[in-house]
């Protein structure tokens, strides 16, 4: 199978938010290093910031979070195939430098916990080997026909 079909079928995400272009090494229950090139042609340039284009930190973190969903996809299967994983956490967000056109950002993803349906990862995201932004992350799995608010409202 290509790698971009495993990425479509792992992911629910679609353009334009589909923020993983390729993933290019996989340790399941580890660690996943992912990549997203970052073009001009994205549609967030045209309001962030005219004339001085810098990619959202949010969206390196979404970009992270996908692949992280990636990682819980490859290390469980069965946990996330056709369910969605949602994105509950963010911890010990720091960003070091700009992401600009042009950059292709290296996502390294290793997982740190796992508990049932809790998935928490540690994400770095590098642009030439310089890391530019870091965080950890918490994702749950849940049905595609369940919300995430369900449990917590009624449980």
């Amino acid at each position: 199978m290509e790698p971009w079909r495993d990425i479509l079928k792992t992911l629910p995400h679609r353009y334009p938010f589909l923020l993983v272009d390729r993933v290019e090494e996989v340790q399941p229950g580890e660690r996943l290093v992912a990549l997203k090139n970052v073009t001009f042609n994205e549609p967030f340039f045209n309001g962030h910031f005219p004339g001085h284009p810098v990619m959202p930190g949010v969206l390196i973190l979404e970009a992270m979070a996908q692949a992280g969903a990636m990682l819980a996809g490859r290390t469980d299967p069965a946990a996330v195939q056709g369910r969605l994983v949602y994105f509950m956490a963010i911890d010990k967000a720091r960003f070091r430098k700009p992401v600009i056109p042009g950059d292709q950002l290296k996502l390294e993803l290793t997982l740190l916990k796992r508990r049932r349906e809790i998935w928490r990862f540690q994400g770095i995201a590098r642009v030439d080997g310089a890391v530019v932004a870091e965080a950890e992350l918490m994702a749950m799995t849940r049905d595609s026909q369940e919300s995430p608010e369900e449990e917590t409202t009624h449980g």
